[in-house]
C-alpha cells in the first residue's frame, strides 16, 4: 500500500490555483459576448433576433457613427411585442433586461431621414451583447460584500457552473418532450394507417360485391 502524502497549505494552494485556471478556460469557452458590427442605410430597418432562457441577465454596449440630417432609432422587443428598452436617436449608450420566460427578444434598429429620403451615407453599427454569468459585474459585487479575488472568482465560476447544469436541465427536459412528441404521432400515424387499411378493404370489398351484383343483373354471370 501506498503512504498517503500529507500536503502543506502552499501545496493545496497550488492545486487550487489549477483547477481555477482550467476552469476558468472552461468559462472563456462557455461564457462569451456577441460582438458584431453592420452598416445601416437610410431609412432600412435591420433587427437581430435571439433566444434567452428564463431569468437570465441580458446586457448590451452600442455604438452608432452620426451622420448629418439622420437618426437611428433603437427598439428591443420580446415575441409578444412588450418593449423591453427603447431609444430615440441613439448614438451611445448602453442597455440591460431581464427575461421572464423563455423567449426571443429582437434588437432593432430603425434609420430615419428627413421627409423619408433614401439618400445618405450609410451609418455603422457596433453591438455587443452579454448573457447569463458575463454579463454580471464581480467588481462591484466583491466591493459590496468585500470579496477577496480568490473568492470572487470563485463566486464567478459558481455562477458558471449553475449556470451549465441549468442548461443542460433545460435540454433534458426538451429531449423529454419531443421525444414524448415523437412518440405521440407515431402512435397516431400507426393508428391513421390501420384506420386507413380498413378502410380500403372495406371499399375493395363493396367494390366487389357491387360488380359482382351488377354482372349478374346483366346476366354476365351465374
Amino acid at each position: 500500500m501506498k503512504a498517503e502524502v500529507a500536503r502543506t497549505p502552499r501545496q493545496w494552494k497550488t492545486i487550487m490555483l489549477g483547477w481555477l485556471c482550467v476552469l476558468s478556460l472552461i468559462a472563456l469557452g462557455v461564457a462569451h459576448g456577441q460582438a458584431v458590427s453592420f452598416y445601416l442605410g437610410a431609412n432600412t430597418k435591420k433587427c437581430l433576433k435571439e433566444e434567452i432562457h428564463k431569468d437570465v441577465l441580458v446586457t448590451g454596449e452600442y455604438d452608432i457613427s452620426e451622420q448629418p440630417n439622420s437618426r437611428v432609432d433603437l427598439k428591443i422587443t420580446d415575441s409578444s411585442g412588450h418593449i423591453l428598452f427603447s431609444k430615440e436617436e441613439a448614438s451611445k449608450g448602453k442597455f440591460a433586461f431581464t427575461t421572464d420566460d423563455y423567449d426571443m427578444f429582437e434588437i432593432c434598429f430603425h434609420s430615419k431621414t428627413p421627409f423619408g429620403s433614401s439618400h445618405g451615407a450609410d451609418q455603422h453599427i457596433t453591438l455587443t451583447t452579454k448573457r447569463g454569468v458575463e454579463a454580471k459585474n464581480y467588481e462591484d459585487i466583491a466591493k459590496a460584500e468585500k470579496l477577496k479575488p480568490l473568492e470572487v472568482e470563485l463566486r464567478r465560476l459558481e455562477d458558471l457552473s449553475e449556470s451549465i447544469v441549468n442548461d443542460f436541465a433545460y435540454m433534458k427536459a426538451r429531449e423529454e418532450e419531443m421525444r414524448d412528441t415523437n412518440e405521440s404521432t407515431n402512435s397516431r400515424v400507426l393508428y391513421f394507417s390501420v384506420f386507413s387499411m380498413f378502410c380500403l378493404v372495406g371499399l375493395a370489398t363493396w367494390q366487389v360485391l357491387y360488380l359482382r351484383r351488377f354482372f349478374k343483373a346483366k346476366k354476365l354471370i351465374e
